[in-house]
């Protein structure tokens, strides 16, 4: 009989990032799966906007290339723990920045 191989198909990322706690000066993240990621050069945090809404599509690197969607909730309080600076947002995590977006553009 043949064998019938499963595909699985992810339709975004592979984790959702869940939560986040400051952490001293870093941020750490916990996935929907129990990882906690904490954010640095090697576990980068990036944001993306949806090319269909204009949404911000935030994620961070957990491991081996995999990465974790932002939730919504979690991104709101990087936002809120963000610095302003020339109109853009900036969190500081693990001695690297990264970018979250302009400001004012209704996510804070």
């Amino acid at each position: 009989t043949p064998v019938e191989k499963m595909k699985i198909t992810v339709e975004d990322a592979p984790f959702i990032a869940v939560r986040v706690d400051r952490d001293g000066e870093d941020l750490v993240f916990q996935t929907n799966v129990g990882d906690e990621v904490r954010a640095g050069p090697d576990n980068a945090l990036r944001v993306e906007t949806d090319p269909n809404t204009g949404e911000p599509r935030p994620y961070l690197h957990v491991r081996r290339g995999l990465e974790a969607l932002v939730a919504r909730p979690v991104f709101y309080e990087l936002v809120e723990m963000a610095d302003e600076a020339a109109g853009r947002l900036e969190i500081r995590s693990g001695g690297a920045a990264f970018d979250l977006g302009a400001s004012g553009d209704g996510a804070a």
